[in-house]
């Protein structure tokens, strides 16, 4: 049976919107942690000018794999192991595993920043930043602080929930994963309010602004 997660369900269309945004004129996109393969297969089905390559550490790849020969689309790839945490897999590995050939000039990660420890929240911004080519852009999906502040009472019951799992999870602060961006030549250019009080930061590797923009 193909996994299934409700969340990813519900929050997929808004997601779609933006990427056909901001993935309008890419040709390479690397889902970084693609969990179930439900993402994957969407924003693959409905962005059909692109290759949308999964990835995620192996125990999750047969679920991955369901969805994807469920659907039988030739542009999404099946999963490559990525731990971000393992820096023999970035970066080049990544793109020579890939069966397609296509270099990278998006990345994608959905619910990824809150349940990584914060030392793979570094890791995952050191890969993308080496990755990505020039002019690329990394999308990043979930809830986020502000300014150090929960954006919602559900965002911090959220939080105390994911330290009872386990003390290396939490909600991110905005202002240190942007500064953890810019060290890793990745800026942010925009800030997106989505449903759910969660929220998309797009960084590029061309710009170097250094403000968290307000929510559109």
């Amino acid at each position: 049976m193909k996994p299934f997660s409700q969340a990813c369900e519900n929050n997929k269309q808004p997601i779609l919107e933006v990427l056909k945004n901001y993935f309008a004129n890419a040709s390479g996109i690397l889902e970084i942690g693609s969990g179930t393969g439900q993402h994957a297969v969407f924003f693959a089905e409905n962005l059909p000018g692109l290759f949308w390559q999964t990835s995620d550490q192996a125990q999750f790849h047969q679920g991955i794999n369901l969805w994807i020969d469920d659907v039988a689309l030739d542009n999404v790839g099946k999963p490559i192991t990525l731990d971000v945490r393992q820096e023999e897999q970035w970066p080049a590995d990544i793109v020579n595993k890939q069966d397609s050939g296509v270099r990278f000039d998006g990345v994608f990660s959905a619910n990824t920043a809150h349940i990584m420890s914060w030392d793979a929240v570094v890791e995952m911004f050191r890969g993308v930043g080496c990755l990505l080519m020039d002019n690329g852009l990394f999308v990043l999906y979930g809830p986020f602080n502000r300014n150090g502040e929960f954006t919602s009472p559900s965002n911090e019951k959220f939080h105390d929930g994911l330290l009872c799992q386990d003390l290396q999870m939490g909600i991110r602060d905005d202002r240190a994963i942007v500064a953890l961006a810019n060290r890793n030549k990745l800026s942010l250019i925009d800030d997106i309010a989505m449903p759910a009080n969660n929220r998309i930061l797009v960084f590029s590797k061309c710009f170097y602004k250094t403000s968290v923009k307000s929510a559109i």
